[in-house]
């Protein structure tokens, strides 16, 4: 597989070997109080500080063998690699940028006139109408809205046995952030023809990867919530368990009945620590009525009246324990499900990486015999996501 495959994402558990994110940058410094809502942000980070805790989690990456890719340097690369590609992604980027079109030209000349880096610096933290020199005669300081949201590679894709989903994101403000992964499978020299498309960006249906948690090599859960919905899933289970070159037998849909911007992805309720241990906001297991399961198989699709602890125990083939984020205090569970405490990264069997703000889940994940590597997240925390939602395994260890 390590051949043919560029991709190896079996579990949520195996040992980590390289992962994708994306450094914050000037995005950021694009963002201001009157665009939170429509950026999909809930406040103003401070850049400094959110690169040096984002270099922080690189390095306890590093630190424990796991190979750190970047978004932004692949793209570079492959536009570098291949010249005729930097007009392409241009394009591609100028049609989907929503540029009022009396400044598209005046835009086109200027990011032509970048360096591969600097354009792909560029077009991830937006133009304002100073660096275009054009008067802001309706009071909106940007020609092009930054992507802020990019910090959480977990969701422009999805890393799902030797293939990936380019996902078609749910809201418009995110939708330009899988330009670049699309570019970077389909042609960059690591992963051109080594890599299987399960789904890809301009699909009907949204799917975001915060939703897609990969069990083991027989099943596949995805989230049906805020931005995932069923149409999608129903596609991706129809191509994945029909496909000889991977062993899935079902693909689940857990349908989130809560849909807000707390619970907005299952990884912000729930995640897959060990063989036989999952974090979760205790809504998620305590209350059926909370969610529906589906099972996808080739047979079709049916209702499963379980428990999900009960469920989940069938597919694992062990008994499953769930660590309640935020212990037994409603109010800190949902203070700590908010600051992602269920959104923590396995890098191996027992073994996560999570936010130190979240003291209680941590406790909780240590007493269950969970080791915790705890980083800082005063600033990274502002955009609503974890350890998980900053990361896409490219390869792990089978389990």
């Amino acid at each position: 597989m390590a051949e043919k495959f560029a991709i190896n994402v079996y579990s949520e558990i195996g040992e980590l070997k390289s992962v994708l994110l994306h450094r914050p940058g000037n995005e950021l410094e694009n963002l201001s109080p009157d665009l939170l809502e429509r950026l999909l942000f809930d406040d103003t980070p401070d850049l400094l500080v959110a690169q040096a805790e984002h270099d922080a989690f690189a390095k306890t990456l590093k630190e424990n063998g796991i190979e750190v890719l970047y978004i932004e340097k692949l793209t570079e690369e492959v536009i570098t690699e291949k010249p005729e590609l930097r007009n392409f992604l241009l394009e591609k980027f100028l049609e989907e940028s929503g540029c009022d079109p009396k400044y598209l030209e005046k835009l086109k000349t200027y990011l032509q006139n970048l360096s591969n880096k600097d354009l792909v610096d560029k077009m991830i933290a937006g133009v304002t109408k100073h660096e275009l020199n054009v008067t802001m005669d309706d009071g909106y300081p940007l020609v092009v809205d930054p992507l802020p949201n990019i910090l959480f590679q977990r969701d422009p894709f999805a890393s799902i046995g030797n293939g990936a989903t380019i996902n078609q994101m749910h809201t418009i403000t995110r939708r330009r952030e899988t330009l670049f992964i699309d570019i970077v499978l389909k042609n960059h020299s690591r992963f051109k023809d080594k890599v299987n498309f399960w789904y890809n960006r301009d699909e009907e249906g949204s799917v975001e990867g915060g939703d897609i948690l990969v069990l083991n090599q027989k099943a596949l859960i995805i989230g049906v919530s805020q931005r995932t919905d069923l149409n999608a899933i129903k596609k991706i289970a129809d191509r994945i368990i029909n496909d000889n070159s991977i062993p899935y037998e079902k693909v689940i849909a857990l349908d989130l009945k809560t849909k807000n911007r707390a619970f907005m992805h299952l990884d912000t309720v729930f995640t897959n620590v060990d063989y036989d241990k999952f974090i979760a906001h205790p809504l998620i297991f305590e209350n059926i009525n909370e969610f529906e399961i589906f099972e996808f198989t080739k047979e079709g699709m049916k209702k499963v009246d379980k428990k999900l602890e009960e469920y989940l125990s069938e597919l694992v083939n062990k008994p499953v324990k769930f660590i309640k984020c935020g212990g037994e205090d409603p109010i800190a569970q949902a203070r700590e499900q908010w600051n992602d405490g269920t959104n923590v990264l396995t890098i191996k069997p027992g073994e996560v990486i999570a936010y130190s703000r979240n003291h209680i889940t941590v406790d909780k994940l240590k007493e269950a015999g969970i080791k915790v590597h705890e980083i800082a997240s005063s600033e990274l925390s502002r955009g609503r996501g974890g350890p998980r939602c900053m990361s896409m395994p490219i390869w792990r260890e089978d389990i």
